[in-house]
């Protein structure tokens, strides 16, 4: 007896069906993804119970025929390939009737359509039996209606959720379509309800001020870097604005919104050192590349992508996303369009208050960062504009303050070396590794059995960093040579307090890896708190601090600057 049979047809549509209808929202993205790609510039769609009911999606495209209106439910009909070359570099959405067939098998279905204002033809189907064609007056356009999901196939219409669930999830689809396509007008109605009307915008950023109002667009970098073929822009969030609104991304790759992890995780990397740990931020992003560099074939719903080169493209990513973050950080630190400061720069304790002054200087009067620019120029990394030092002051032995056009700034100190470093050494730890200062005496150092086994995880990366260590029998270790950072860098406190972190549970989850290590050395390196400074050493750090990618968070996500305007200054003292 035969164990191996054909399935009969109306059964392999379903199961096609599977792969491309899951809710609502599968049908209501395909339709509208179908009206696009037909040349449509407004769409309306209707739902009744969250589309358990009702699907009804018109649009003022091209339309069909009699002929092609009644092919479009067959199986494998499309009018946009007709080989498997014309895969390559595709740019539609899809191709016109390649879904109907799927959602017509579970579902009371209806299609009407025309080419021409007038004259039309209207096609009823139910469980993908064609049961009535006919002509009916329509403009230019189509029209679909899908009813009764699943109404053939119970087991999956059990799966259904209630109506607030599965309008979120059309919303959801509804309004990725909206961000990648926004010259089209987009309509939408729920039980007779009006609850989403689009009208085309100009930009990704007035598309989102009429999705979620013009407060959330205002919390948008704004993104846009080329890295080889590969273009990224769009919007990122500002790290002050992260965790205080719900999180929204939307990935759009040459027109086509997507679901990648890959490139969610690229964009979120943009943000380590940027961000407190799990903070995770908005963003929506345009990726435009080579249409043979992706496929778009790979996914029954067309959710996802692949890419010939992925590295590549995460990496593009990345890079835009920070450099977007490096220019913020570069206007908080300098201020918008400010590159001049009214006071000049003044080496020498005399124009600090008394109680400073007097303070005992650093290795007696060495400066305690070196200062490749002592002119007193140096080139911003992130803008390119020459930055002048302003006329810094030390409070409370924490804080660098300053004066420019806007207002008052105040630096954390340890943040901001703690930035410089991070940047040098992570430069070294990709490079070829730092310099570094042998001991006239080799000190022994006694380590825990954990501190011992994160010494072993670890030791290449701390040789790139210049600590060359050598293995003493049990869990000891014998420092030959060390980093010099600065002058007053404790290299053997540094290297204890280091691995005390990285074997224990309190920086696991920032970091992972040497970059952890990295952001260790260089918060346990930077100096502290309470630490005086001369005046050239300000300046040196200040300079220091504006050519790095990201000078306005330390490697923890914390802020290290703050800026005070007049206005409220002014409006603390009463005068306005």
């Amino acid at each position: 007896m035969a164990r191996i049979a054909v399935l009969p047809s109306d059964v392999a549509d379903q199961i096609a069906a599977g792969e491309v209808v899951e809710r609502p929202a599968s049908v209501v993205k395909e339709l509208v993804e179908n009206a696009l790609d037909a040349g449509a510039t407004t769409v309306d769609v209707e739902l009744e119970e969250g589309g358990r009911r009702l699907v009804r999606v018109s649009d003022d495209g091209l339309g069909m025929d009699r002929d092609d209106a009644r092919l479009a439910l067959e199986r494998h009909a499309t009018s946009k390939i007709r080989s498997a070359s014309d895969l390559v570099g595709v740019r539609s959405f899809g191709f016109r009737g390649e879904a109907l067939s799927a959602i017509c098998s579970v579902s009371r279905f209806t299609v009407t359509t025309s080419m021409v204002d007038g004259a039309g033809t209207c096609v009823e189907a139910a469980g993908g039996a064609v049961h009535d064609v006919r002509e009916t007056a329509r403009r230019r356009g189509t029209t679909v209606s899908v009813q009764d999901l699943f109404f053939n196939t119970p087991a999956r219409a059990r799966f259904l959720r209630g109506t607030r669930s599965e309008w979120r999830a059309t919303s959801d689809a509804l309004v990725a379509i909206a961000l990648a396509r926004r010259d089209v007008r987009l309509r939408v109605t729920a039980d007779a309800k009006d609850v989403m009307a689009l009208a085309p915008a100009a930009t990704l950023r007035d598309r989102i001020a009429a999705l979620w109002g013009a407060g959330s667009a205002a919390r948008f970098l704004d993104v846009d870097a080329v890295t080889g073929p590969i273009r990224v822009s769009g919007l990122a969030e500002r790290p002050s604005e992260v965790g205080t609104a719900s999180r929204r991304t939307a990935l759009i790759v040459n027109g086509r919104s997507v679901r990648d992890l890959g490139l969610t995780r690229a964009a979120e990397s943009a943000y380590r050192t940027a961000l407190s740990p799990g903070l995770r931020p908005s963003f929506a992003l345009e990726i435009q590349l080579p249409g043979d560099a992706v496929d778009v074939n790979v996914h029954p719903a067309k959710a996802e992508v692949r890419f010939h080169d992925r590295w590549e493209v995460e990496r593009a990513v990345e890079r835009a996303v920070r450099r977007a973050l490096g220019v913020l950080d570069s206007a908080a630190l300098v201020g918008a369009g400010v590159r001049t400061w009214h006071a000049p720069l003044v080496i020498g304790n005399d124009i600090l208050p008394a109680p400073l002054a007097s303070l005992p200087s650093s290795g007696g009067g060495v400066p305690l960062f070196d200062d490749p620019d002592p002119s007193g120029e140096r080139h911003a990394a992130t803008t390119g504009d020459v930055v002048a030092v302003p006329h810094l002051v030390q409070l409370r032995r924490t804080y660098l303050l300053y004066e420019h056009d806007d207002g008052v700034v105040l630096i954390d100190q340890h943040s901001a070396h703690e930035r410089v470093l991070y940047e040098r050494f992570t430069q070294q730890m990709s490079g070829g590794g730092a310099s570094s200062q042998r001991l006239l005496m080799p000190e022994t150092v006694h380590l825990s059995p954990r501190d011992a086994e994160s010494l072993e995880g670890h030791r290449d990366a701390l040789s790139k960093l210049g600590f060359e260590l050598e293995p003493f029998g049990g869990h000891s270790v014998i420092v030959h040579a060390v980093p010099t950072p600065h002058r007053r860098f404790d290299a053997l406190r540094c290297l204890r307090e280091t691995l005390a972190t990285l074997s224990g549970d309190r920086g696991a989850t920032v970091h992972a890896g040497h970059e952890l290590l990295v952001a260790t050395v260089a918060c346990k390196a930077a100096v502290k708190a309470g630490e005086p400074l001369l005046p050239d050493e300000m300046a040196a750090l200040f300079r220091a601090l504006v050519s790095t990618a990201l000078p306005a968070h330390d490697v923890h996500g914390r802020s290290g600057i703050i800026r005070l305007t007049w206005d409220e200054l002014d409006r603390r003292f009463g005068r306005r």
